[in-house]
């Protein structure tokens, strides 16, 4: 019953941005009387759409809910409240909500009502869905994927800067799938000048109730032209400029973007934690970073890449060709960044290869 749970919830990965993925399922014995998902951020969470499918079965029933019950009034009533009205038995959650608000606070609401609790249940599988949100309850910061589509010699452009296309037509679909997922799709500006990309979810099969990711371009000289692609594209697109920036902003606010300030770090480029802290306030879970090789690497080299996706073509492009990443060379082997496969995936001709970091010294997860 928590398995279907957890099937129901990635149903609102598309669409219920900022809030958690959440699914719920009623049983009596062992029949579902009632199935729900989070769909979209201010309408009614899992608990809720579950408890009117299973109307007065809903007595005596047991929830199963992936998350802990949200406990408070906020765009939507408690859903303790409505759990607690509908006469439910017992509450099996897969977790504990990680917003400091709800956290333990749903589970002592249900239990001072009688109701029996437990929470643990395929915990892992259930905290996956919303590594992002937990990131942000508790660390203040969005989880960044570093995505990147190069040939089997780690290159993902030609000398003189072609790259259209390493990969096949069901990698770029994939490509599309990351973007809805995420809050925001991250670049650079140097990929903005050479490729004018638009950063949106052009698949008419996902359907994004009318979201799209926010587009985010590291800028630091504020050379973002005003008759960029994605500015004339549905949804937001946000600049981040140092304070000494060039007074170009007005004419780019009227042009559509919006303009945010962040202080230099050592090197002189944007200080990517507080580029990540201001994306964060701004209630972004999941930061996919579509960048060229020198601000990808500097998301791999400081350590805010919590994910590496590389979409690996069948082609070899030569010692010329660009590199996937710009990063430092390690004074020793020893030394050298590692990462643990934690998933791959044919998709037509390319493979795709989810990484994750291993704490330095640390064994790899999968040994």
């Amino acid at each position: 019953m928590m398995q279907r749970a957890i099937e129901l919830a990635r149903l609102g990965r598309y669409t219920n941005h900022p809030n958690p993925r959440v699914g719920c399922v009623l049983v009596q014995g062992e029949r579902i009387v009632g199935e729900g998902w989070h769909r979209k951020w201010g309408e009614p969470h899992a608990e809720v759409h579950a408890l009117a499918a299973a109307g007065e079965a809903a007595r005596g029933a047991t929830v199963y809910v992936t998350l802990e019950p949200h406990s408070y009034q906020g765009r939507t009533p408690p859903c303790t409240e409505a759990l607690i009205r509908a006469g439910v038995a017992r509450v099996i959650c897969g977790t504990l909500d990680p917003n400091p608000r709800v956290h333990g606070e749903g589970v002592r609401q249900l239990e001072a009502a009688g109701i029996e609790v437990r929470t643990g249940l395929l915990e892992e599988q259930v905290r996956a869905l919303n590594l992002g949100f937990e990131k942000r309850m508790t660390r203040g910061l969005p989880r960044v994927i570093v995505k990147m589509a190069a040939s089997i010699d780690g290159r993902v452009a030609l000398a003189g800067g072609e790259s259209r296309w390493i990969t096949g037509p069901a990698a770029r679909a994939d490509v599309h799938r990351l973007r809805a997922e995420a809050s925001a799709v991250l670049t650079g500006i140097g990929t903005v000048l050479a490729d004018d990309p638009q950063l949106t979810v052009r698949d008419p099969q996902i359907e994004l109730l009318g979201r799209q990711p926010l587009r985010v371009v590291l800028d630091s000289q504020l050379r973002m032209p005003g008759a960029a692609r994605m500015l004339r594209e549905p949804g937001e697109t946000l600049v981040f400029t140092r304070p000494e920036a060039p007074a170009r902003s007005a004419a780019l606010t009227q042009a559509g973007a919006q303009v945010l300030t962040v202080p230099p770090d050592d090197a002189g480029a944007l200080d990517l934690e507080s580029v990540l802290r201001a994306l964060a306030e701004r209630q972004c879970n999941d930061v996919l970073v579509e960048a060229g090789p020198t601000l990808a690497g500097r998301f791999v080299e400081q350590g805010w890449a919590d994910e590496l996706i590389v979409y690996q073509a069948p082609m070899l492009l030569g010692p010329q060709a660009r590199p996937m990443l710009h990063l430092s060379e390690p004074a020793r082997l020893a030394h050298a960044p590692r990462f643990t496969l934690r998933a791959s995936e044919a998709l037509g001709p390319d493979l795709k290869l989810v990484y994750v970091p291993r704490p330095r010294g640390g064994p790899d997860p999968a040994e």
